[in-house]
């Protein structure tokens, strides 16, 4: 297992997280990203090219593999704005960052597949702007009951060939939980599987204390 995580899994997460419905759902989403961004689960950068150089002036990324950190950094070369790397777990506390000092965070197919989702988005909000954003595109649980009972099925043997992926997880109620108030809200399903295409895509911000 260790080579299928250090050689072929990376790999497979960034041919998936290439296909083109899964893109044309980024690309709904992160152009709306401004000022200084945080991005949880960065990846293989495939959401790099897709940011407005007009409207961001730094990305900051945050992932705990050091081989999708190589490919994003290939990616980051193309870039007019500056982009840094946290080879880390978004959900480990301490993010080098100040509070408010982050006008966006975006997090897309990463909620997934963090351990501790909560912990991810305390952090998020921390360095969160008051007027700040946070924006997402993610799968996860579906709101017809058989095909939830598919994903609760699937999600053990899931998890250990996707990375840790789950097909169940509610991004909703986890931002919620953190302490952010969902503004827009887009869900449905996505052409494909229907376990893994129930799709939530839209924007949340720091509720009022």
């Amino acid at each position: 297992m260790r080579l299928y995580d250090s050689l072929v899994l990376p790999r497979l997460v960034d041919w998936g997280c290439g296909a083109e419905t899964v893109t044309e759902q980024r690309e709904r989403i992160v152009p709306r990203a401004r000022g200084r961004v945080l991005e949880l689960g960065i990846g293989s950068g495939r959401n790099l090219p897709l940011y407005d150089p007009g409207k961001v002036k730094a990305v900051w990324g945050v992932d705990p593999s050091p081989e999708l950190y190589r490919m994003a950094e290939r990616r980051a070369a193309e870039l007019s704005f500056p982009v840094r790397f946290f080879v880390r777990p978004a959900d480990r506390p301490g993010l080098a960052m100040g509070a408010g000092s982050v006008d966006t965070v975006v997090v897309t197919y990463a909620l997934c597949t963090i351990p501790d989702p909560a912990a991810a988005l305390a952090e998020a909000r921390r360095v969160l702007t008051p007027d700040g954003e946070l924006l997402f595109a993610e799968h996860g649980r579906s709101p017809d009951p058989a095909v939830r009972r598919w994903q609760e099925r699937v999600t053990p043997a899931w998890r250990r060939m996707a990375g840790g992926c789950r097909l169940d997880r509610d991004p909703v109620g986890f931002l919620t939980a953190a302490g952010f108030r969902v503004t827009e809200l887009d869900t449905g399903y996505l052409p494909g599987w229907k376990p893994a295409s129930w799709h939530y895509l839209g924007v949340a911000v720091p509720a009022a204390p």
